[in-house]
């Protein structure tokens, strides 16, 4: 770069300033005259003085976000993505879960908060968010996804948006093992009805089994108390199970000898199957993977690449993740990164060197049962062409050009 060209780049672009947040903080934050990606200002940052010459921010009661990083979800009427394309490991930071409300966000004080348990069972009881935190604590991490978590059509979308309705937290609570002992569960009960406190008051039906062999009341995401978008102060966490099931800011679970057959397991999150059938109470999140790079918008190299991405089952553990750099037609094993945990996002990544011919780029996961993720075409043929929207979990391929920019692979079944 020349003297004049790097003395203009410095005249024009944005510093970094100091300012005071209104909660009496000093932080970073980028200003200047020319606009980019928004930060706090609405300004991009560019070159900055020397920072050895000058003392920095001091320590202070949060931490906050280099103004040069710009993660954040893509929001939509009733969702909003994660931007799973920026993740560097299987922990999604807890501001940028993806969120899925029928009614919005409740406002709820912990103080008041009650968790009713009653129906099929010996003693009701009221649960405040104190009494759930005098029980013995467990955390754990696994995924969240919604049931209808896959969209196709446009090469130019990235993986938030295909599949960004799935996150990762360590999430801690009491078991609900622990609550159903507490009350004392009738031997005859099969079904939990679980119920929110939002304004659509989201209720659904669960197997008891399930509250029996791993289900949650949490109460902490991350080491923090759960947000408000997830559940604050409570939600109800069923590892592996369709993200709808995990209700949040749940209030009441009514035991009962049959499933309540409410407007969220009839008229929704169902779907047709092959010879005119309905699929009711798919609960679990079959297989999956998806590449998070390289990926639209990326623009890649001539040599060595790595390609990475995140894979995960509702039945258990990953077991293996191939990755296929020539259309499919020859696969390789990727290397997943430890600890490969039950129901939860697993990283892989595959060293590939790239020729600068046109090629296409895939991934399939295969989980501890045996299950192999399917093609979108093996999904038709085992469903039908109107299986709807939900539990769509197919082999999605990237093509990269010549030129190395790369694009999804849109595959439409209808």
């Amino acid at each position: 770069m020349s003297r004049r060209r790097l003395l203009a780049g410095a005249a024009t672009a944005a510093t970094v300033a100091l300012i005071r947040t209104v909660s009496g903080q000093t932080v970073h934050a980028a200003v200047g005259a020319k606009p980019g990606k928004s930060d706090t200002t609405g300004r991009a940052p560019g070159v900055l003085a020397d920072p050895t010459k000058k003392p920095g921010v001091p320590v202070g009661k949060l931490g906050t976000k280099s103004p040069f990083e710009h993660l954040v979800k893509k929001p939509s009427d009733i969702s909003s993505r994660s931007p799973l394309q920026d993740f560097y490991g299987s922990i999604t930071p807890s501001d940028l879960h993806f969120e899925r409300s029928h009614n919005g966000v409740p406002a709820i004080d912990p103080e008041k908060y009650e968790l009713l348990i009653h129906g099929m069972v010996e003693k009701p009881m009221v649960f405040t968010l104190k009494d759930l935190k005098r029980f013995p604590a467990l955390s754990r991490i696994c995924f969240i996804e919604c049931s209808g978590n896959f969209r196709t059509g446009k090469e130019t979308l990235t993986p938030q948006d295909i599949c960004g309705l799935t996150s990762q937290s360590e999430w801690t609570g009491v078991m609900l093992s622990t609550l159903f002992r507490e009350v004392g569960v009738s031997p005859k009960a099969t079904w939990f009805l679980a119920e929110g406190s939002d304004a659509a008051v989201m209720t659904r039906s669960v197997p008891v089994s399930k509250g029996w062999e791993d289900a949650m009341i949490v109460y902490a995401q991350n080491g923090e108390a759960i947000r408000p978008e997830q559940g604050y102060p409570a939600r109800l966490l069923l590892p592996g199970f369709e993200g709808n099931t995990n209700v949040k800011w749940i209030r009441r679970i009514e035991l009962s000898d049959q499933p309540f057959m409410t407007r969220e397991e009839t008229s929704k999150y169902t779907y047709g199957i092959k010879d005119g059938k309905i699929r009711q109470f798919s609960f679990v999140m079959d297989a999956r993977s998806m590449i998070t790079f390289p990926t639209y918008p990326v623009q890649i190299e001539k040599g060595w690449v790595e390609i990475r991405g995140i894979a995960w089952s509702g039945w258990g553990k990953i077991s293996k993740v191939e990755v296929s750099t020539d259309a499919g037609r020859s696969w390789y094993p990727a290397q997943l990164q430890e600890p490969v945990l039950d129901k939860a996002h697993t990283v892989f990544r595959l060293l590939w060197r790239w020729d600068g011919q046109e090629t296409e780029i895939l991934s399939r996961a295969t989980d501890e049962t045996g299950y192999i993720q399917p093609t979108l075409n093996q999904l038709v043929a085992a469903r039908g062409m109107d299986m709807g929207g939900y539990h769509l979990n197919p082999v999605t391929a990237w093509r990269i050009s010549r030129d190395g920019s790369v694009l999804f692979k849109p595959e439409n079944w209808k």
